[in-house]
């Protein structure tokens, strides 16, 4: 006959080996799910020094890689110069591509080269003044002052968002920050219309 104490040690020992069998079968480890597309994307870059030299373009990399954390497939990156006809013909080719978001770089400020906006207005369908507003608002609070100073649009052509950031590093991160869940927001309105 066992004592009290080996009785006590005994039913001690079986629920210790219990919590460590409960414990291990009720381990949950990590499970990887892949986060649903945003959308495809296409970058434009409008400066003149990077598409008519081999100058290594610095705001490219960094708008890639924050479409990506957002959930966006970036197509590629494009560099054209502040000619008119060069911008309107990256605009309509991710268009004409069905990209769900082209994202231009520069040309947005008050210089006469800067032409960006102009040509964007006349590929536009519809423009989006509240998201254009909104980055520029968010620019500014973040002491981004060539943000506040971009004369950058946002709006639809086709099924595509368009939209317009200036070329600082500031103004990228800012302007991303605040276009990436509105973006996401428009290009969801447009593939249920689009269905």
């Amino acid at each position: 006959m066992l004592s009290d104490t080996d009785l006590l040690a005994t039913v001690a020992t079986i629920y210790a080996q219990r919590e460590t069998e409960q414990r291990a079968t009720t381990t949950v480890s990590t499970m990887e799910i892949e986060a649903p597309l945003a959308g495809r994307a296409l970058v434009v870059i409008v400066d003149d020094r990077t598409a008519n030299s081999s100058e290594q373009d610095s705001t490219g990399p960094l708008v890639t890689e924050l479409l990506t954390e957002a959930g966006f497939l970036v197509d590629g990156v494009v560099a054209v110069t502040s000619d008119e006809v060069d911008v309107r013909n990256a605009l309509n080719t991710a268009v004409i591509g069905g990209v769900d978001l082209v994202v231009s770089i520069g040309g947005t400020g008050v210089s006469p080269r800067d032409v960006t906006p102009d040509v964007t207005a006349e590929v536009l369908d519809r423009e989006i003044p509240g998201i254009s507003e909104a980055l520029r608002s968010s620019g500014i609070s973040a002491g981004t002052l060539d943000a506040g100073l971009s004369r950058g649009l946002v709006g639809v052509s086709g099924s595509t968002l368009v939209v317009n950031l200036a070329s600082s590093r500031a103004a990228i991160r800012d302007g991303m920050a605040t276009l990436t869940p509105l973006a996401k927001q428009v290009i969801a309105d447009l593939s249920v219309l689009d269905a």
